[in-house]
């Protein structure tokens, strides 16, 4: 399977580069960018509290 650079491949179909969106993380208050654009009264974390926030996986 081959990738372009900034985009993926699903369903055999490629996709470009990720828009951006500029936000503020809810946590720690740091500019973060996240991959949608972030609705008012939703949280939005950074990378790391975002890892903090994520539910626990069990297999």
């Amino acid at each position: 399977m081959a990738f372009r650079e900034g985009g993926g491949r699903f369903g055999g179909r490629s996709f470009g580069p990720r828009e951006e969106h500029d936000a503020t993380c809810s946590d720690c208050g740091q500019p973060c960018k996240v991959p949608f654009k972030p609705t008012e009264g939703r949280p939005v974390y950074c990378r790391d509290c975002f890892q903090k926030h994520k539910p626990e996986r069990r297999f």
